[in-house]
């Protein structure tokens, strides 16, 4: 009861302290991968004292130099900032994490070979951690899992030997622009108890700035991560359906959609998504088998997360097709072997370094199979990261790459990769060259250019 008494006193006490811009709050990141990097960065940017632990020694060696591991917009400009000024450091070990204000678990939940969860490091973390914290701590989990997670799972661990509050906040950055959501989105918060809820908004309110919208639970927390997933995922095959229809027709996808969005249903506008040659990475890939391998095992059949994640991830083999077939045009007579093709990208998503379930892998695979001759650059990732996708070395420049190419093919729209205009490609490539453009880099203008230099233009819903 003692014990009892003096973690409900030391709660009380944690909300009241979290409260106030002047306060610095002593916090600890597990997991320094693309959501706890970010999310470390940014909080101790803003003057609390961060931790962040993760068991990779190199990622801790790079973080403590104030090198980031991962390319994000802006976040080698917050981190350096960060650790300058002494209010972020990194270690392997858990040492000092008893005296932290508030405990964020960010590692990942991979999936199975059965489409379910892999809780296998949340749950290591959880033991690790459950020996070290104390009466009136407060845990707060961002790792994205199934609708109960938190509370079958998660608590009973944490909670075996410490008296503690323990929340679901959700992850809900978008890679690419996570420093700018980390500063604006509003943190969706649902605690083991309303105590819980409360703490961890006013912890966020503070640590980070932004607005939280307080939900009845972690499993309404836990299920709002997973239904924006869902969303997601079916609107961009719903743009991608779309995008197969205007091609048949020999209309620009694009311009339908921006012109069906301009309808306002409800509250909103329509608002279908962009086609592109693939969806990928760690969320979209996972989160709608999360649902549907829960709500199997609970008696409801979900159709939606089959069909999203079958058109999207019937994508990249769409993309080569489109390839295959303009070069068939344009080079009529010439054997797949003696044809060059330049992929430029290969991570999952637009100016990030993230090559987890990237569509680039399978695209680049049936290239190859065809017999194609197949070049690959990436400025933002790295040639071990890249042994994700292929085998392929990385070339060392755009040059080299496109010289002499019969096809370059746009995997993804790296900012990197927007001076490549006409004049330059129209140098660079064989004569009459394809141009394939998976991800909408290009504008209906410089499309005509491209058309003006003689080069063939493809792309996913516009020709």
């Amino acid at each position: 009861m003692a014990a009892q008494s003096a973690g409900i006193i030391r709660g009380i006490h944690g909300i009241q302290a979290f409260a106030g811009q002047g306060r610095i709050l002593r916090i600890s990141v597990i997991g320094l991968g693309h959501v706890g990097c970010p999310l470390a960065a940014v909080m101790a940017e803003r003057g609390h004292d961060v931790t962040g632990i993760d068991q990779a020694p190199a990622v801790v060696e790079q973080i403590n130099s104030a090198v980031s591991q991962i390319a994000e917009p802006g976040l080698d400009i917050v981190l350096k900032n960060a650790v300058s000024i002494g209010k972020l450091t990194a270690q392997t070990s858990l040492d000092g994490l008893a005296d932290a204000d508030a405990i964020i678990i960010a590692v990942g939940t991979p999936i199975d070979d059965n489409g379910e969860a892999d809780l296998g490091a949340l749950k290591g973390v959880c033991r690790d951690i459950a020996d070290v914290i104390v009466d009136g701590q407060i845990v707060i989990l961002k790792s994205t899992v199934p609708p109960g997670t938190t509370d079958s799972v998660v608590v009973p661990i944490l909670s075996a030997n410490a008296d503690i509050d323990v929340a679901f906040c959700p992850e809900r950055l978008a890679e690419g622009q996570a420093i700018r959501d980390l500063r604006r989105l509003p943190v969706v918060v649902g605690g083991m108890t309303p105590k819980a809820t409360q703490r961890a908004t006013v912890f966020f309110e503070s640590a980070l700035g932004v607005d939280c919208i307080p939900v009845s639970g972690t499993r309404s927390s836990e299920l709002v991560k997973l239904a924006d997933n869902l969303w997601i995922d079916l609107n961009i095959a719903l743009a991608n359906e779309i995008a197969k229809l205007a091609d048949t027709l020999g209309v620009d996808a694009h311009e339908i959609i921006s012109a069906a969005n301009s309808l306002p249903k409800g509250q909103h506008h329509v608002n279908i998504l962009s086609p592109s040659m693939g969806v990928g990475g760690s969320c979209l890939t996972k989160d709608p088998w999360f649902l549907e391998a829960f709500a199997r095992d609970n008696g409801i059949e979900m159709h939606i997360p089959a069909v999203s994640r079958g058109i999207n991830d019937g994508m990249p083999a769409y993309a080569v097709g489109r390839i295959t077939d303009a070069l068939s045009r344009a080079r009529p007579d010439i054997l797949p072997g003696d044809l060059k093709i330049a992929v430029l990208g290969i991570t999952y998503k637009s100016d990030t370094s993230d090559c987890r379930f990237s569509p680039a892998k399978p695209a680049i695979e049936v290239l190859i199979d065809k017999g194609y001759d197949v070049a690959i650059h990436d400025p933002l990732v790295t040639p071990v990261d890249a042994r994700m996708v292929t085998d392929l070395p990385l070339q060392p420049s755009v040059d080299e790459t496109i010289e002499g190419a019969d096809c370059v093919a746009f995997f993804t729209a790296h900012s990197a990769f927007s001076n490549l205009d006409a004049d330059l490609l129209g140098t660079r490539l064989a004569h009459g060259a394809v141009v394939f453009d998976g991800r909408m880099l290009f504008s209906p203008k410089a499309v005509s250019d491209l058309k003006k230099h003689g080069l063939q233009y493809v792309g996913v819903g516009r020709t």
